[in-house]
């Protein structure tokens, strides 16, 4: 099954000359939804870590999913405002903006491995953010995992030294 033809392009959105690639065709296909999820669990399943976090919103869709798969729990890193206890916050660059993102600071502890999750890798600063907030609690990122790449964008390049793996490169 190619899961490429389960993705959709939403021309100007969220503004004009950004090409969003919408995953929820995938979403809704069971195959591929599973696909999807075996591919990415398949690639981290002989390495060893604690945690899966994943990246608001769609790393939600993946992460929770992975976590359960491979006996893991899952670390939730949202936008700002979303966490109710203390928190740490790490501001990133867009390709159409900035903005910023949250982690509980007991998220994890020091020395624990962490893998991260999300949809898209497409500069690299969303991704990174999160990186600089898991390390930040002196926690080691021990992947980074993403449904697709937007291999143009050169966001990997960015994410120098992490193992980083996507399902699907554009």
């Amino acid at each position: 099954m190619k899961l490429e033809d389960f993705i959709r392009e939403i021309p100007d959105f969220p503004k004009e000359g950004i090409l969003f690639k919408d995953i929820t065709p995938l979403l809704q296909d069971s195959l591929a939804f599973k696909q999807a999820i075996d591919e990415l669990c398949d690639y981290f399943s002989q390495v060893e870590f604690d945690y899966i976090a994943g990246i608001e919103a769609r790393g939600f869709l993946l992460g929770p999913i992975m976590a359960y798969e491979l006996d893991k729990g899952f670390i939730p890193i949202r936008k700002p405002g979303k966490l109710p206890a203390a928190k740490i916050s790490a501001s990133y660059e867009l390709e159409y903006g900035t903005n910023t993102l949250e982690m509980h600071r007991d998220a994890c502890q020091p020395g624990d491995k962490v893998l991260l999750i999300d949809d898209l890798l497409a500069t690299g600063g969303t991704a990174q953010a999160a990186v600089d907030l898991i390390e930040g609690l002196e926690a080691e990122v021990i992947g980074i995992g993403f449904l697709i790449e937007l291999v143009d964008l050169k966001g990997r390049e960015d994410l120098k030294g992490y193992d980083v793996y996507s399902v699907l490169q554009e």
